[in-house]
């Protein structure tokens, strides 16, 4: 366990949050030869909601990192299959496997992040958890030099950064005291509620739609299945708040009797909720700052994208950082930008909730036309594994 005494005046890189986004970035930016410090504010294999479901651009990265058959032998299963039920249509879709890649995967938080901050380490960042953030300091010249840290201890200590790396969610302190500008505000949002109960007799995603409702079955690692039902928030906010156990049953009785009795006696957690909030795409660096994960684009979660752009905008960050100058940055946005805007705009139209059964299999054909593009961007990426003697580190040149 590392503390925050214990740490180095000064990094390379400072990443705050060390979840999926922040230890993907570590552990890239450390292979590649420079000094990381990754800090979370929770514990280390702590849990956070998720819908866990990994789409295929997530998992080429996984196993281009050497993490996917990990995670498959930790006890995640190998998802062959993704059925769209549309009231009383069922739509399957098989999962091409190909060498190496069975198929999908849908680790639980307390899995993935784990494993992700574990090759991390062992790749020379260090990682500490149990630490907040207090505070950015800047130079005379508005660049970000420092973070002021905190721990459960008590102990606070300030530690100098060629650059600060923000993977600290939607809320992103890091883009607060950045000023970092929303490039584009999605139109809508829908609310989530999420439980595991043990796996039913069910293989691979199944995706559940009808008039202004939706749910999902994910099988996920330790026997269970993630099982979330979602609604527009205006609708939450009016009726579903007010009593969620007993709403949340109610629209799974609608969409699927069977799941809904199967969750009402094998539930095996409390209920979370998400209320919902508009995405966002946010300008992804400045003076000393970049931006990652959540922090820098979300999109609802009805399109289970998260953890895809996690990894992607991880590796596509650090590629700009190793490759030793700014306009490598510039490129790490533009395309960025290129990717996630058709990706925002069919997730919205699936969270509107707003079409009729018949159009809805149209806008799902269009999320997954949007994720062609990144998926070709992925699987023509270098395998990050550059010594520190191959580049400059962006922070050694700043």
């Amino acid at each position: 366990m590392t503390y925050i005494p214990e740490l180095k005046s000064d990094y390379d890189f400072i990443i705050v949050g060390a979840r999926c986004a922040g230890a993907a970035t570590a552990m890239l930016l450390a292979k590649g030869g420079a000094r990381v410090l990754a800090i979370d504010r929770q514990g280390y294999g702590s849990d956070t909601l998720s819908t866990h479901a990994l789409m295929r651009p997530a998992v080429l990265q996984l196993k281009r990192w050497g993490l996917l058959d990990r995670i498959i032998a930790a006890g995640a299963p190998v998802v062959t299959s993704t059925t769209f039920h549309y009231g009383p249509e069922k739509v399957e879709v098989p999962i091409r496997a190909e060498p190496g890649l069975p198929g999908l995967v849908a680790p639980r938080r307390t899995l993935l992040d784990r494993m992700l901050v574990d090759a991390a380490r062992s790749a020379g960042a260090t990682i500490v958890h149990d630490v907040v953030v207090q505070d950015l300091v800047s130079d005379s010249s508005g660049r970000i030099r420092q973070v002021v840290l905190k721990d459960v201890g008590g102990h606070s200590r300030t530690v100098s950064a060629g650059w600060v790396v923000g993977a600290d969610g939607v809320g992103s302190l890091v883009a607060r005291q950045a000023g970092a500008q929303t490039l584009v505000r999605g139109r809508t949002s829908a609310a989530h509620i999420y439980s595991y109960a043990e796996m039913p007799r069910m293989e691979g995603y199944h995706w559940y739609y009808d008039l202004g409702m939706g749910a999902a079955f994910i099988p996920t690692d330790g026997g269970l299945a993630c099982v979330g039902v979602s609604v527009p928030t205006a609708r939450y906010d009016a009726e579903i708040r007010l009593d969620i156990a007993g709403n949340r049953m109610k629209i799974l009785r609608s969409l699927d009797p069977g799941l809904a009795e199967h969750v009402a006696t094998n539930d095996r957690t409390p209920l979370r909720a998400f209320r919902g909030t508009p995405g966002h795409l946010r300008q992804a660096f400045g003076a000393g700052w970049v931006l990652v994960g959540d922090a820098g684009f979300f999109r609802d979660p009805i399109t289970s994208h998260g953890i895809s752009d996690a990894l992607r905008d991880a590796e596509g960050a650090a590629d700009a950082f190793l490759a030793g100058n700014e306009a490598a940055l510039r490129r790490f946005q533009q395309e960025r930008n290129e990717l996630v805007l058709p990706i925002l705009e069919a997730t919205d139209a699936i969270a509107t909730f707003d079409g009729t059964l018949d159009e809805l299999p149209g806008r799902h054909r269009r999320f997954s036309e949007a994720m062609k593009p990144e998926t070709a961007v992925l699987a023509a990426r270098e395998r990050c594994t550059r010594s520190a003697g191959d580049q400059t580190p962006l922070a050694q040149t700043a």
